[in-house]
């Protein structure tokens, strides 16, 4: 459970009056802040309340990386050679291109155009400010890999249209994505806030918590193997990322239960969990679509047990009974990937460490 009491700042009182002509009476109270549908001034980030947010922006700049710091020369050699990849290794990478590439287009458009706007808590939209940073980031990733290997970029892009294991997926995302960027939407009921949780939930815990997953463990089962290293390497540090945005959703959730109880209804708890069931469906098709025979010692059954075992991971993060009680992580060399720093080189390929200030001319 989370205690918020720590992140409450307590009010500096002074003996000195205020300068004549200054009212004071205005100021922001951390007590007062809230995550939707407070009444304090956005503006002001000071006094922290939720500052769990801003420890996370903080920590999620210092993962700062850039997609052209990564070496894909062996990867344009090892795509160009007839004998480099068989032919359901290249299936896998153009069908994980194939969704990355508007996934994060998507994901930027829920926070910019979607949920930043309900969220009344500065420290909150401080993290979704970096987060929206971060899905420009990775959108260009995925464009680098496509330019890098000479891939039909008309195919690659529209693979969320013509793809149907893709098109699903992002059917089943986009109603979620829809309602909050109808600029009619405002929280404010029961309705309406639950409508604002849910889709924060579907975005935290079932897009970016469920439904990147896959892709993620192939491509780095190809690193894994010295293939793909560059593509690889990049994957790596979405991962990190996406984990770290997960985990902020979390949060998140958790916080507004916490500061609105009167939203976690039963009905709406029992609405949640049928959503997660239909989301291991749509991400186990998937699966299957890309790896129909199976390939780099990875099969159905495995990513059967694994998707289990995140939906049962997520849904007790927020507050819900598992779905699937004595499932395990088939994949925990996993883990191993998200709590890698950018520094420790995995795949031994080059990484140019990214300047900041230093690296700026005013010339």
């Amino acid at each position: 459970m989370l205690n918020f009491d720590d992140d409450i700042a307590t009010p500096q009182h002074s003996s000195d009056a205020a300068p004549a002509g200054v009212n004071t009476s205005n100021r922001v109270r951390a007590a007062d802040k809230r995550v939707i549908n407070g009444t304090t001034d956005v503006n002001q980030l000071v006094p922290f309340k939720h500052k769990w947010a801003w420890e996370k922006y903080l920590a999620q700049c210092a993962n700062h990386w850039m997609p052209q710091e990564v070496n894909m020369q062996r990867d344009i050699e090892l795509w160009k050679s007839p004998n480099g990849l068989t032919e359901d290794e290249r299936r896998l990478v153009k069908r994980n291109l194939g969704f990355f590439v508007t996934a994060d287009s998507l994901a930027a458009n829920n926070i910019v155009l979607g949920t930043y706007r309900q969220i009344t808590s500065p420290e909150c939209r401080q993290f979704l400010l970096r987060q929206a940073f971060d899905e420009a980031i990775h959108t260009h990733a995925y464009q680098y890999i496509v330019e890098s290997l000479g891939l039909d970029e008309g195919e690659v892009f529209n693979a969320y249209q013509e793809v149907a294991s893709i098109r699903d997926k992002d059917e089943f995302l986009i109603p979620f994505i829809d309602v909050l960027t109808d600029p009619k939407f405002k929280s404010g009921t029961l309705e309406t806030d639950q409508t604002l949780l849910r889709s924060i939930i579907v975005f935290a815990c079932i897009m970016e918590g469920l439904f990147f997953y896959v892709g993620f463990v192939q491509i780095l089962a190809l690193g894994r193997q010295n293939k793909m290293t560059g593509a690889a390497e990049q994957y790596q540090y979405i991962l990190r990322d996406e984990s770290m945005h997960c985990n902020f959703g979390i949060d998140l959730i958790n916080t507004i239960k916490q500061e609105n109880p009167e939203l976690w209804t039963e009905t709406f708890k029992a609405e949640i969990t049928e959503l997660f069931k239909k989301a291991v469906d749509l991400e186990y098709a998937y699966a299957e679509d890309t790896m129909p025979r199976g390939v780099l010692g990875l099969n159905a059954s495995q990513f059967k047990e694994y998707l289990r075992f995140i939906a049962n991971r997520r849904m007790q993060q927020i507050g819900l009974d598992q779905l699937f009680p004595g499932v395990t992580n088939p994949f925990p060399w996993m883990s191993e990937m998200i709590d890698l720093k950018k520094e420790k080189n995995f795949f031994e390929t080059r990484v140019t460490e990214y300047q900041t200030g230093g690296a700026l001319s005013w010339d």
